[in-house]
């Protein structure tokens, strides 16, 4: 008799039982890759991850037609259930008030610290933090979806502004057998025999990285991603000479607002007591002409006088 828990499947991110439901329910690897629009390559890497971290076999080995072991059998109920109670609460989930701003943020950013400090200077003003796809942080903001957005530089600059905040360092996400895991640091040169996964789709990080776990190869990526989706069958190393990628806070032009400029200015680390924003609203219509105070030239300091040498006598001059 196994073993198996399900209730393990509870820890699971429901993405990868999504996967899992999609085979099982079709019992063809190729179909459900096809329907979920991923990889075939990827699909399997992803139930192959599932059986090794749940310690069982969840598909019979060899069985054509694809067929489910009893523990499959079981992951399946659990996992329909999960996934019928997240979308549940998904539908019911009504905010308490609409937001006054929305925040787009792409994957590897971290916006709890701004979040936090937003809603002890605004309390009534609330702040909706959305998560964005790579690939969709310029059509969020086209589209008005959201007022601003932490994005990957480059991004189109002819009708968005946008602040520069921070550097990514890039590195090299290899297997933990890996010779290169050794090294503290990975130079271009030492990745030269190495078979290079394409990476360039931040949104299929996951896929990316199963891939490598599964094959082998090297994918260089921005450190905060490889971060995000870290597995304990890999590692990655920091790689010299290489280009960085920038993270900047963006925004369409035109739409400044004084709500706008407040997040920008608690980004930027501008303090409370700044005048600019809508911390202090009636202060600030109370005196709306006021002019910074002009600066008093500073008082010109008299010469400092030359020390007159004491204890000695000017010598006589020779007649």
């Amino acid at each position: 008799m196994s073993d198996f828990d399900v209730t393990a499947a509870d820890t699971i991110d429901l993405d990868r039982l999504r996967r899992f439901v999609a085979v099982a329910e079709e019992l063809h690897f190729a179909r459900a890759a096809k329907a979920l629009r991923i990889p075939r390559q990827a699909l399997s890497a992803t139930v192959i991850e599932l059986e090794e971290e749940l310690g069982t076999r969840l598909f019979v080995p060899g069985a054509s037609p694809t067929q489910l072991t009893d523990d499959g059998g079981a992951l399946l109920t659990r996992a329909r259930d999960l996934i019928r109670v997240q979308e549940q609460a998904e539908r019911e989930q009504e905010p308490d008030a609409p937001a006054s701003l929305r925040v787009g943020f792409v994957p590897g950013v971290t916006v709890s610290k701004w979040a936090r400090i937003w809603g002890d200077r605004l309390p009534d003003h609330p702040l909706a933090v959305v998560g964005v796809a790579q690939g969709e942080q310029e059509s969020v903001l086209r589209e008005g979806r959201v007022d601003l957005c932490f994005v990957r530089l480059p991004i189109d600059r002819t009708a968005t502004n946008a602040i520069p905040l921070w550097q990514e360092t890039p590195v090299a996400v290899v297997r933990k057998d890996d010779a290169l895991s050794l090294l503290e640091s990975i130079s271009p040169a030492d990745l030269a025999d190495e078979t290079i996964q394409d990476a360039t789709d931040l949104d299929q990080a996951v896929d990316t990285l199963a891939l490598v776990a599964a094959v082998g190869g090297a994918a260089i990526m921005p450190q905060s991603i490889a971060r995000l989706h870290n597995r304990r069958d890999l590692v990655y190393r920091p790689i010299s000479d290489t280009e960085f990628t920038e993270i900047a806070l963006a925004w369409p032009a035109g739409t400044d607002t004084d709500l706008l400029e407040e997040f920008v200015g608690i980004v930027r680390g501008r303090s409370a007591n700044s005048s600019r924003g809508v911390a202090e609203p009636e202060q600030r219509a109370a005196a709306p002409d006021r002019k910074p105070a002009a600066k008093k030239p500073a008082a010109r300091k008299p010469a400092p006088k030359k020390p007159v040498a004491r204890g000695r006598k000017p010598a006589r001059r020779g007649r």
